[in-house]
């Protein structure tokens, strides 16, 4: 089993959108995939809702113990993916101790920059330690035909982690599809199906 988790200590980089999606292209390739809602806000649990637990499994997780409670969920599912909380804190810390790969989605702004700095130095430790983790930036939200991504990724480069050449663009098909329960698959949006396809690539990949 490994665990992935999608986390940033700013709200509104598509974290939950990410993880959906992302599960969802997991499970259409045979793999079993939970998510695992650590956020208090409980989004990825009420898109759940909307299908009963028809599309991917949700369980809400979402207290610092994460590290410990989350073996008692995961027995049987080849991937888990954790929906991280926004803000830095214990819960974020606990995510990062309990994950294979650490997937860090950033929107094409300063802020979003800035913002990610604490969580890449918790990254750092732990790997500084010996923990076997992988992590990489997933640039989220771009606008198409602008060169604003580009400079974002040349400015990543500075945090030494990797940055994945696939990239989601901001689509209506992605909220649009999450607020019905459902994913961009579910939808008739090739290119955003396309955009997860060559995410889900790269993480197995790596």
């Amino acid at each position: 089993m490994k665990t992935i988790a999608i986390l940033n200590q700013k709200g509104g980089v598509g974290k939950t959108t990410l993880t959906i999606n992302l599960a969802y292209a997991l499970k259409q390739d045979g793999y079993k995939v939970l998510i695992v809602d650590s956020d208090p806000q409980g989004s990825a649990r009420d898109w759940n809702n909307e299908t009963e637990g028809a599309i991917v499994p949700v369980v809400g997780l979402d207290r610092a113990s994460l590290a410990t409670d989350i073996k008692a969920v995961t027995n049987g599912y080849d991937f888990v993916i954790i929906d991280g909380a926004p803000q830095l804190s214990s819960h974020m810390a606990a995510a990062v101790k309990c994950a294979d790969t650490v997937l860090i989605p950033v929107k094409p702004s300063s802020l979003d920059l800035w913002a990610s700095s604490d969580l890449v130095a918790i990254i750092k430790q732990r790997q500084e330690i010996g923990a076997d983790l992988h992590a990489a930036f997933i640039i989220s939200q771009a606008i198409n035909n602008t060169n604003l991504a580009n400079e974002v990724t040349e400015v990543l480069k500075e945090y030494v982690l990797p940055i994945f050449s696939a990239r989601i663009v901001n689509r209506i098909s992605y909220p649009a599809s999450i607020s019905n329960g459902k994913t961009v698959f579910h939808t008739q949006d090739k290119k955003a199906q396309d955009e997860i396809n060559l995410i889900k690539k790269e993480l197995l990949e790596c």
